[in-house]
């Protein structure tokens, strides 16, 4: 099941897209958003409405949001490949290197990434991102693929010189409209092992980066019960699992966005996440 929050006609809401289309969940069922679907445990009665209903219009048009457009939290793991960590000059270390996201950076498949007009080192890093669908603290690594809701694609695009004003580099990923997320949530029933995907990013239709979830320097069930340590989990919040190498600003020469260039992320068995890159 593929799960997207959207805009239609200035209306907010959600669904689940098949055939091209949207079936809608909003008034259907006792959920008014997608967040508050994952909370109630509600994916089954969401998997048989939409089995029985045809879609009520087409993708085409609605504009697709944040998968979740206002997840409580935005974890994300740096240097999580050896081959990105080996081209960043770092070493994975005994513990993740945690940073975190606001949720008003995010945007939808199809929407601007906005060049930031402070800086031209706009980057890109396609990656995997987990959607939490039940909350907990404290995760033992053995339960915590049990607290996943399910799978989408996240794009860290990344201001590289604010990312390295100082040693704590979440300004540089922090800019508005910098990280696309979606287009759905694939949920976890549809992925039976999620090591297996393989992620590789474009722009301009080149080929950037390739990685496969296998590679994990740290994997997903330790990752949740890692950061449980210190924070509750709470249904709808995301986990961006990192980026494998090829990024923009260690390639020679480098390959910095600007206006009118396109990255789409592609991700097996979840599809593909295409933005395109405007000047702020």
């Amino acid at each position: 099941m593929r799960l997207v929050s959207f805009l239609r006609n200035g209306r907010a809401g959600y669904g689940v897209a098949k055939d091209g289309g949207i079936v809608e969940l909003g008034g259907r069922l006792d959920a008014p958003d997608l967040r508050t679907l994952l909370a109630r445990g509600m994916q089954d009665e969401a998997r048989a409405l939409s089995a029985r209903l045809a879609a009520d219009f087409p993708l085409t048009e609605v504009r697709l949001m944040p998968v979740i457009p206002e997840p409580s939290k935005i974890i994300c793991v740096g240097i999580n490949y050896v081959a990105h960590a080996a081209e960043a000059g770092r070493t994975v270390g005994r513990h993740p290197v945690i940073f975190h996201r606001f949720a008003d950076t995010l945007i939808g498949a199809g929407q601007p990434l906005l060049r930031p007009r402070v800086s031209e080192q706009f980057d890109y890093e396609g990656e995997l991102a987990v959607v939490i669908g039940k909350g907990g603290r404290h995760i033992a690594p053995g339960d915590a693929m049990s607290h996943v809701a399910g799978y989408t694609i996240f794009n860290d695009a990344s201001v590289r010189d604010w990312q390295f004003h100082t040693h704590q580099y979440g300004m540089g990923k922090n800019f508005a409209a910098s990280g696309p997320l979606g287009p759905w949530m694939v949920t976890a029933d549809e992925i039976a092992d999620y090591r297996k995907l393989e992620l590789r990013t474009y722009v301009n239709g080149e080929q950037v980066q390739e990685g496969r979830l296998d590679e994990l320097a740290f994997d997903i069930p330790h990752l949740i019960a890692y950061v449980s340590q210190a924070l509750p989990w709470n249904p709808g919040d995301i986990l961006a699992t990192g980026t494998p190498s090829g990024i923009g600003f260690k390639r020679t020469p480098p390959l910095l966005l600007k206006q009118g260039d396109s990255v789409r992320i592609e991700v097996t068995q979840i599809g593909e996440l295409v933005n395109p890159v405007m000047d702020e």
